[in-house]
């Protein structure tokens, strides 16, 4: 401590609250220290005291900062919290004195950040009873602020082999609540905060967003933030769970499977794995893949996110393969993913895995032993075939001379193919880029990818966005990673654009723009107007309040019609009362127009 910090200590008059906790915090007696930080903690639930919620926020930020310190875990900080936790939903009087709303929040982050990654202080928070007290802010009995805390809490008490089972007792409704929670987070956020006027908003709630500092758009920003942190906590929570094959046939519900594919996690939580890792969890089990595989919706969403710049790619790439190596699920799979797996057969890493997978009882299908219900599909196994085997042999046979002249061929085609998209015959160039294709060896791949790539455009052109992604995907994975062809990821953003697909046409957009700002030619770009614009269209379209909005003023728009019809009704009777009472009284009744 320097001496400017010395003299404003001793400036300051002396405190007279003998159980204050910073006159505790500044004890330079390590052992009295430890014995006034453990009386504190025992006492604080029990006192009323306005420097509560300074005290919470103080030990909130050292939670959050030094979360391995075993200071206060030690002391009955856990114990501490979870009482105040419990006063704050059983006394309402104590909760809206002062400011005492602010302390269940706290309380519950302090118990979820020292438990986050410590075994040992998890043991001891469970111990210290804190799991009730979170399962009443997990059935919301204060607000989605409050539930937010809760289920992260409890997720990281799930997360660790010796504090499971202690979740587990309350299982059936650990995941009824975190089902619920994430099907319908988004849509609570909107409807109790962002969708309504500022003024309007708990101020405790804005307080919190924004640690007091930051106006409306602060708040509106921390507020989809925490509404992901929402939805991927609850998540989290049920993966807990899925993992230990625990409750599958409840997280397997139709309806909340659909509503998995949906909840993408968005540009805010990179690292959570969202609904795609929930799923990959449930596909690993067979009660899992049984009913993953009956949902076309599920299974058409892996699809577009394996054929995608998105972050979870290789995660639905998994999902398809553990399908496909179940015998009991295999077929269901073929014939709904296999022209999208087909696709990847060449990307780098997964393509062989991918390949084996799709042809591995092909000569079933080749030789009639097996017939598919899907046309399209068999089709893709047999061109995937084609490619793999058929193709490779043919090339083992060929001579460098042959190479060479294929080489020159192929130019010449390309350019024709060229020639004629720009004279605006677009179905010609198609189908001189097919042929050039076939006659391409597998091992000239930079022809590949241009021809592919100049192939998907002419698909957008002739309105055919699914050929324009299989084509865009095919260069891509021939491309790799270390120098993605950056123009199949623009052309296949705006084929994801006319399926009406916003978040594959959004992630392949960024990763476009991303790719070609790297580019050592084209380093001082500046971002494509075309680009800025196709970013802002799947912005507003994969806002993460955009389905929790429309069906806001779906419900607005039928309340509305309801009294509008309820007071025509109305209004209809009292005529007629009217007219049958003039009637009874032999008075001229008058049409109404």
């Amino acid at each position: 401590m320097n001496s400017a910090q010395l003299k404003k200590m001793h400036s300051e008059p002396p405190c007279s609250n003998p159980n204050c906790f910073f006159c505790t915090m500044r004890e330079p007696d390590p052992s009295q220290r430890r014995a006034k930080l453990e009386q504190c903690f025992k006492e604080m639930p029990l006192r009323d005291d306005e420097e509560h919620v300074l005290v919470l926020s103080g030990l909130w930020n050292i939670s959050m900062t030094r979360p391995d310190d075993p200071e206060f875990p030690s002391l009955g900080i856990f114990e501490c919290m979870a009482k105040l936790i419990h006063r704050g939903i059983t006394d309402q009087n104590w909760l809206l004195r002062g400011q005492n709303i602010y302390i269940p929040y706290y309380a519950a982050h302090i118990i979820g950040s020292y438990t986050m990654d410590n075994p040992k202080f998890a043991e001891k928070a469970v111990h210290s009873g804190v799991i009730p007290p979170l399962m009443e802010l997990l059935r919301g009995k204060m607000s989605w602020v409050e539930q937010r805390v809760a289920v992260r809490a409890l997720g990281h008490l799930a997360s660790h082999e010796n504090t499971f089972e202690a979740v587990g007792v309350h299982e059936v409704e650990v995941i009824s609540c975190g089902m619920e929670i994430a099907s319908t987070c988004l849509e609570v956020v909107y409807e109790e905060f962002v969708g309504i006027k500022a003024r309007k908003r708990p101020k405790y709630h804005c307080d919190l967003l924004t640690r007091g500092h930051g106006g409306l758009q602060l708040q509106l920003k921390k507020a989809e933030e925490w509404a992901s942190q929402l939805q991927c906590w609850s998540l989290h929570l049920l993966n807990c769970f899925a993992c230990k094959e625990r409750s599958l046939n409840l997280i397997c519900n139709k309806e909340f499977l659909n509503n998995l594919c949906g909840m993408w996690g968005g540009l805010l939580n990179l690292t959570s794995p969202a609904g795609i890792g929930l799923l990959k969890t449930l596909s690993s089990y067979k009660t899992g893949r049984e009913n993953v595989v009956k949902s076309r919706r599920v299974l058409d969403s892996l699809c577009n996110v394996s054929r995608s710049s998105d972050d979870w790619q290789n995660l639905a790439i998994d999902c398809l393969l553990l399908l496909l190596k179940d015998p009991q699920t295999r077929y269901q799979v073929i014939e709904a993913a296999a022209l999208s797996l087909a696709d990847l057969a060449e990307l780098t890493g997964l393509g062989e895995a991918i390949t084996q997978a799709l042809l591995q009882d092909y000569c079933k299908i080749k030789y009639a032993f097996l017939k598919l219900k899907s046309k399209e599909a068999e089709k893709a196994l047999e061109e995937l075939w084609d490619l793999k085997v058929e193709k490779i042999k043919r090339d083992k046979l060929m001579s460098e001379q042959e190479v060479e002249e294929r080489r020159l061929l192929i130019g010449e085609m390309k350019k024709q193919g060229n020639q004629k998209f720009w004279s605006g015959k677009i179905e010609s160039a198609c189908d001189i880029y097919s042929n050039a294709l076939e006659l391409c060896p597998l091992n000239m791949g930079r022809e590949r990818i241009v021809l592919y790539s100049n192939r998907a455009q002419c698909h957008l052109l002739l309105k055919n966005p699914a050929a324009a992604i299989s084509d865009t995907t095919r260069a891509l994975c021939l491309s790799g990673t270390a120098s993605p062809h950056s123009k199949s990821f623009w052309r296949r953003s705006q084929a994801y654009d006319m399926k009406g697909l916003g978040k594959e046409s959004l992630m392949d957009c960024l990763t476009f723009i991303n790719t070609r700002m790297k580019s050592e030619h084209t380093k001082r770009a500046r971002i494509p107007y075309y680009a800025a614009r196709m970013i802002n269209k799947q912005m507003n379209a994969t806002w993460i309040f955009a389905n929790a909005k429309s069906k806001l003023c779906m419900k607005k728009d039928r309340t509305v019609h309801e009294l509008e019809s309820k007071g025509k009704y109305q209004l209809q009777e009292m005529m007629m009362m009217r007219l049958m009472d003039a009637k009874d009284k032999g008075l001229p009744g008058k049409p109404i127009y």
